[in-house]
Formats: structure tokens, C-alpha cells, sequence
């Protein structure tokens, strides 16, 4: 019986590479509504286990559950989406060669104008529905404050702002739990705050759930909670940010003996 809580859970986990065992016995909990940061050195297993949830890669073995239903084995990635699971990448995804306004109406899955007899037989519907996504995307713009943004070239903007496009392309699609994969990379200092303090208010007022892979520690430490540290594919420690500081088997396997 999974606890109500409980939004992601994977139960003894492992994905081989041959000989190489990228995860092992990893046994994890994300609660529903938080903000929680995994961490790791370099070859933790941290990417591998993002891969895992959202089906790029199969389980060599365990179980992999979101809000009780089994994931693994047997989805594919294009079903996450429609499984209300937004996974972003360490390199952003936006296309580059169409406007920022047109990326993010692109994003909600199943729009009446995909259907060709729709475009024939339901002209209205189809333009009624695009109507309201034009109108929900302005508003994620101005959430954003990108709204002066909205017709230029998505390949044009900086590492910033292309994180917070990819954030409202989430949006869109009104996601319950997303896993961010460096949401820090290429960001400068005063761009990250905004990044940061926009997912704490999708977190708060849209009360969605953030899995967060960081290497920068001040994202980390600033933004989640709890913090979960895995080493050689197993969770060695969860904790809030003052306790992972301050614990010796962290900064063991950070920084060595």
C-alpha cells in the first residue's frame, strides 16, 4: 500500500551497462508538493536514474512507481507526458527557428488542429481551441516576464532565458511532477534567482512536484528541500541543506578521504 504522499517512489532500482552498474538497489520517495534535490558526484547515477522514469532507458531490474501506478517496465518516453510527467535537459530543447510565443503552443498534447478532418469539419472548435492556448501562453509570458519576447526567435535568446521558455512549455501542459536537469547550466547569477524563484511559485501556487539534478550547490542549497545524495548509483543520505552540509559521508564522497 503506497502512501498517499507519496507522488514517485522506485523500490530497488538497478540499471546495468554490462559490466558497469550505473545504479544499484536504489530505493527513493519523492513526496508530493516538495521541492527535492538530488545530488551526486560525477558517474553517481543521477541522469541515469531521470532516463529510467521517463523510459529512455529499461530497468535491469525493480519497480518504478508514480502516484502508486508502475512505470517501469514497459513505458516509452512519449507516454510520460500523458502521464501529467515534464522532464527537461541539461541542454534546453527549445526550437530554435520558431518564435518563443510558437514553442510554447506547440507544447499541450492532443490539439483538435492536429487532426486533418478537424482543419475540414471543426474549423471553429480548432480555432476556439487555439484561441485559448494564445491566451494561456501570453499569460505564462508575462509570468515569466518575457512577455516582449513572444515573436522572437527562440534560437536568439540567452542560456537564461531559454530556461525559463522551457519552464513555460511546461506550463502548458500543466504538469504534477517535473524532473529539471540542471536548471543552472549556463545561466548567469542574477538570471538564476528568477528561475529559481519562478519554480517556487509553480511549486506553491500550482503545487507542483520538482525532482531537481544540480551540480551548482548554491542552486541546490538554496532551492530544495530535502536534498538526496547518491553515491555509486545508491542513495547514501537524504536531508535539508544544513544537514547534507554538515554530514561527513557527503563530503567524503565529494571531496575524498
Amino acid at each position: 500500500m503506497k502512501k498517499l504522499s507519496t507522488i514517485l517512489e522506485l523500490v530497488n532500482v538497478n540499471k546495468h551497462f554490462g559490466g558497469i552498474h550505473a545504479v544499484q538497489d536504489a530505493n527513493i520517495e519523492i513526496e508530493k508538493g516538495t521541492i527535492t534535490g538530488l545530488i551526486g558526484p560525477n558517474g553517481a547515477g543521477k541522469t541515469t536514474i531521470f532516463n529510467l522514469i521517463t523510459g529512455f532507458y529499461p530497468l535491469s531490474s525493480g519497480e518504478i512507481f508514480f502516484k502508486g501506478e508502475k512505470l517501469q517496465p514497459g513505458n516509452a518516453p512519449h507516454q510520460m507526458l500523458r502521464k501529467n510527467i515534464y522532464r527537461s535537459f541539461q541542454i534546453t530543447r527549445d526550437l530554435a527557428k520558431i518564435t518563443v510565443l510558437e514553442n510554447l503552443l506547440i507544447a499541450p498534447v492532443n490539439q483538435l488542429g492536429e487532426n486533418i478532418f478537424n482543419n475540414w469539419f471543426n474549423k471553429s472548435g480548432v480555432r476556439k481551441e487555439e484561441d485559448g492556448y494564445k491566451e494561456k501562453a501570453m499569460e505564462i509570458l508575462g509570468f515569466l516576464d518575457m512577455e516582449d519576447k513572444a515573436d522572437e526567435y527562440a534560437g536568439n535568446l540567452p542560456g537564461g532565458e531559454r530556461k525559463l521558455l522551457e519552464l513555460g512549455r511546461m506550463m502548458m501542459v500543466e504538469p504534477e511532477l517535473v524532473l529539471l536537469d540542471e536548471p543552472g547550466a549556463g545561466v548567469p547569477p542574477g538570471m538564476q534567482k528568477k528561475v529559481n524563484d519562478r519554480v517556487r511559485e509553480l511549486n506553491e501556487e500550482k503545487n507542483i512536484t520538482f525532482l531537481v539534478v544540480e551540480h551548482d550547490m548554491a542552486v541546490i542549497m538554496n532551492l530544495c528541500d530535502p536534498i538526496l545524495v547518491l553515491v555509486n548509483g545508491t542513495k547514501l543520505t537524504e536531508g535539508n541543506a544544513e544537514e547534507i552540509q554538515n554530514d561527513e559521508r557527503v563530503i567524503k564522497a565529494y571531496l575524498g578521504e
